[in-house]
């Protein structure tokens, strides 16, 4: 709802008289909290309902998270714009620990991502890492009724929505990956409504859209979803992009890592960047990581 409230009031400054209604929508992914995103099919489950009013006209437009956003959209849609993107990294919440280094061996990290579970079991095999669904007050909720020693988020989503103050510290990339397009929000627009993509093309920001494309494509290469453990997160530099990719196997016992540069910083960049990252991670059998159990 933050989301889609941001939105609409970038539009209403945006365009002068532009008035924005908000169709509020649960989805099966948010409905769904007893078993994990992979055991119940994945991203799609945070946007297919969504479409279904885009399709059938109850909404314009849509707003996403832009890491639950499928690598192939469904046929009659498009990304009309990418938004600048929030903190892209991961956060690290406790209220007895001061950061994941201080946490004692055997205490209980909650997670919902495969993505931070591997990388967490990579870097901590002495910790319990246990699955964590629910919004944001539903985590944090159960963190502090003692269910869990820490918990994992999306910094962004804290900062969004006021809770800031929650973080004890935000991991670093080398620590803990981003997800692909981690921070950053997507509309969704059906292709057969350019009027409405002129709309909102003005949100788009075109650093983003460059990062996360180069993101982007290393998960579609490699299979990317929440099924299985993938990062990709791009920076741009003063000469160019710098991607950096991993996958692991679940139980983070292996991990290929890669890290490229690219100079330029459009869209084509931004694809040989990505192109160059699957190629680095598929010479150190990628696929076969991502297979193993």
């Amino acid at each position: 709802m933050w989301q889609a409230e941001h939105v609409r009031d970038r539009l209403a400054a945006l365009h002068a008289g532009c008035e924005v209604t908000i169709l509020p929508m649960s989805t099966r992914g948010d409905e769904v909290l007893d078993r994990s995103l992979q055991e119940i099919g994945g991203k799609g489950l945070f946007t297919k309902e969504l479409e279904v009013a885009l399709a059938d006209g109850r909404a314009h437009l849509a707003v996403h998270s832009l890491k639950d956003v499928p690598m192939q959209l469904p046929e009659g849609f498009t990304l009309a714009a990418i938004m600048e993107r929030e903190d892209p990294h991961d956060a690290f919440v406790s209220p007895m620990h001061a950061s994941l280094e201080a946490l004692p061996a055997g205490a209980r990290v909650g997670t919902s991502s495969l993505r931070r579970a591997a990388q967490l079991r990579a870097l901590r095999p002495d910790l319990r890492i246990l699955p964590l669904r629910g919004n944001l007050d539903t985590r944090l909720g159960k963190l502090d009724r003692g269910e869990y020693d820490a918990i994992v988020l999306a910094a962004a989503g804290l900062k969004r929505l006021g809770l800031g103050d929650r973080i004890r510290g935000v991991l670093p990339a080398d620590t803990s990956l981003p997800a692909v397009g981690q921070g950053a929000l997507a509309i969704e627009v059906l292709d057969a409504r350019p009027d409405i993509h002129a709309w909102v093309a003005a949100l788009n920001d075109a650093r983003t859209e460059a990062e996360v494309s180069a993101e982007r494509e290393v998960s579609r290469a490699l299979g990317g979803s929440c099924r299985v453990p993938l990062a990709a997160y791009c920076v741009t530099e003063p000469d160019g992009l710098r991607l950096r990719a991993l996958v692991a196997s679940e139980d983070g016992t292996r991990v290929a890592r890669c890290e490229v540069r690219e100079p330029g910083r459009d869209a084509a960049a931004a694809r040989r960047l990505g192109a160059a990252a699957v190629e680095r991670l598929r010479d150190q059998r990628a696929e076969e990581i991502l297979a193993s159990p």
